[in-house]
């Protein structure tokens, strides 16, 4: 047992210095091996790599798609001297390691310092060009993409990428979204009063426009039936003319019996005549003489 203790602790000893000289890669990572303070080597192939144990050591960067999402919006000037308010994120991410570690020691918040500051200065520079509503709809697309074009070309001199810039919200102050709004008020109650005047007298226009037409109506059916009844009457008088030229006697006799049943219609009926009036005569005789048989 006692020579054994001695070979354990060397065992114990030899492992530990195995472990202080091997370290891995992540297939999602980079790492930067440092000597005595300085950079060494840069490991971008995943698995399990040699260093040598006390002088070196290694430390590992994330090379995956990272988000820098600020907490408060931006604010900015258009081109009309109003401010909007634009709330955005960046995707960008490492791609050179070693250019990463000397521009910012590496550091992701001293580099979201640095994007910060590149990406505001580019939207302000694009915001500033616009007016509002280019920026809330107009030109929104080419505003995301010229100013990740500008961010990228800045940020890939300390070794970042910018994947991706987007523009969540746009807004404007309280302050001046209150008067906006009531202009936008002012403006539609505006137009909503025009329409309804235009629409009013278009009605007017077009019930004067029914009642001439109506009126003329009126008076060509009025003229038509006028026209058709003095035809009727013509046609009429005509035919009683013809039938008194063929029978002069039987159409007195039939217009007599028309008068006697038109004036005596009910027992209540009097009629007041002279005995010798010609409107008895053919009650004194059939063939209407006044000598003949009762």
């Amino acid at each position: 047992m006692r020579t054994l203790a001695p070979i354990a602790a060397v065992v114990v000893a030899l492992l530990l210095l195995a472990s202080s000289t091997l370290f891995t890669v992540d297939q999602r990572q980079h790492a930067i091996v440092f000597q005595l303070g300085e950079v060494k080597d840069v490991v971008t192939k995943p698995g399990l790599h040699f260093k040598w144990p006390l002088v070196q050591n290694v430390r590992n960067f994330d090379m995956r798609i990272l988000t820098y999402d600020d907490v408060e919006p931006l604010r900015f000037i258009t081109s009309e001297k109003k401010p909007v308010l634009v709330d955005s994120f960046v995707k960008w991410r490492i791609i050179d390691v070693k250019q990463y570690y000397i521009s910012v020691q590496g550091d992701e918040f001293r580099a979201a310092i640095r994007l910060k500051q590149t990406i505001s200065d580019g939207l302000q520079s694009e915001f500033g060009r616009r007016t509002v509503h280019d920026v809330v709809s107009g030109e929104r697309d080419k505003i995301m993409e010229d100013v990740r074009e500008k961010a990228d070309q800045d940020l890939r001199r300390i070794g970042v990428e910018i994947v991706d810039v987007r523009l969540k919200r746009v807004d404007l102050p309280t302050e001046v979204s209150e008067s906006v709004y009531g202009r936008m008020q002012a403006e539609r109650k505006r137009i909503a009063n025009e329409q309804r005047s235009t629409g009013a007298a278009d009605a007017e226009k077009i019930r004067a426009d029914a009642d001439r037409q109506r009126e003329v109506i009126l008076a060509e059916a009025y003229r038509d039936a006028q026209r058709v009844r003095g035809e009727g009457d013509a046609k009429a008088a005509a035919t009683y003319a013809a039938a008194f030229q063929q029978n002069p006697e039987f159409y007195s006799f039939y217009r007599s019996m028309e008068a006697y049943r038109s004036s005596f219609r009910g027992r209540s009926d009097l009629l007041l005549l002279e005995p010798n009036s010609d409107f008895f005569r053919y009650l004194k005789d059939a063939a209407g003489r006044p000598g003949g048989k009762k």
